[in-house]
């Protein structure tokens, strides 16, 4: 039987699902109340999950089809699982460090990320979220107004293109496989205020990795709306503080949350899974 709590954060994000074993078949009742719930809290939470590749991937096909993971290989055998890794006597920076929507670059951004942990440092390594539609909704009727109709420029470029971040950074030890591209200086753009698919809620779809700016809006004008409306969505009211433990499984909407991982576990190696579930283009 399915059951779930609410988590304490003020942040409106976050239920601990318990009474299903995701190796299993699951039940459609189930998948349609999971399906419910994490479209109305954005996260869900199960903990005690010691899954296979097969028994992620057959859990995240409930959720739609997989998404496009570029500029990172892949588990061999499972082209749509990555390795979110680092060792323990690795120097480089610790992977999603900075707060962001996963592949906002892309015509149809992933909907969900599910993320299933492995080797879970003693220290550190909390992942952070960000409720994008609760921080829209407390704007100024003033300020919503002028954001309305307004347009994002999303790009993979500093972080993924053949001269950004990855591609130029100094320690050369990572673990994880990533893969600079000149392909990643492509760019798409999105509505600044996003009407999510399914509940219809209005949230801001901005991240200071993928956005570059604002279409046609001076630099220094977009530079300093973006950076205010960064600092407003990360207040700590909007956020969920997620600390891991071995064989637990997060899935969170893209639509409705940006996140960010955090480091503090020097000297430990850390390794999860990750997979993420096609979107809609965003409206």
């Amino acid at each position: 039987m399915l059951e779930y709590e609410r988590n304490s954060s003020p942040s409106g994000l976050g239920l601990k699902i318990t009474g299903v074993d995701l190796k299993n078949e699951i039940d459609p009742v189930i998948l349609s109340q999971l399906r419910s719930l994490w479209v109305e809290y954005s996260i869900l939470i199960f903990s005690g999950q010691k899954l296979s590749h097969l028994e992620f991937e057959k859990f995240s096909l409930n959720f739609g089809e997989y998404g496009d993971d570029p500029y990172i290989d892949s588990i061999e055998g499972h082209p749509h699982i990555i390795e979110v890794r680092k060792e323990a006597n690795e120097k480089a920076t610790h992977f999603g460090s900075s707060w962001h929507s996963d592949w906002s670059f892309q015509k149809r951004p992933p909907s969900a990320t599910l993320l299933h942990s492995k080797i879970i440092p003693p220290v550190g390594g909390d992942t952070l979220f960000a409720n994008t539609i609760r921080s829209y909704e407390d704007l100024s009727e003033e300020l919503k107004s002028e954001l309305k109709d307004l347009k994002i420029t999303h790009s993979a470029s500093l972080p993924y293109a053949d001269d950004g971040f990855y591609a130029l950074e100094k320690e050369k030890d990572r673990s994880m496989k990533i893969v600079p591209s000149k392909e990643a200086k492509k760019t798409y753009t999105h509505p600044l205020v996003r009407t999510h698919a399914e509940t219809r809620k209005k949230g801001l779809f901005i991240n200071p990795v993928y956005s570059l700016g604002i279409l046609d809006m001076p630099e220094n004008e977009s530079k300093r709306l973006l950076d205010y409306l960064y600092s407003h969505m990360i207040q700590e009211k909007y956020i969920l503080r997620h600390k891991w433990q071995a064989n637990m499984l997060i899935m969170w909407d893209n639509r409705s949350v940006m996140h960010q991982a955090e480091g503090g576990y020097e000297g430990h190696k850390r390794l999860l899974h990750r997979i993420t579930i096609a979107g809609e283009r965003p409206s």
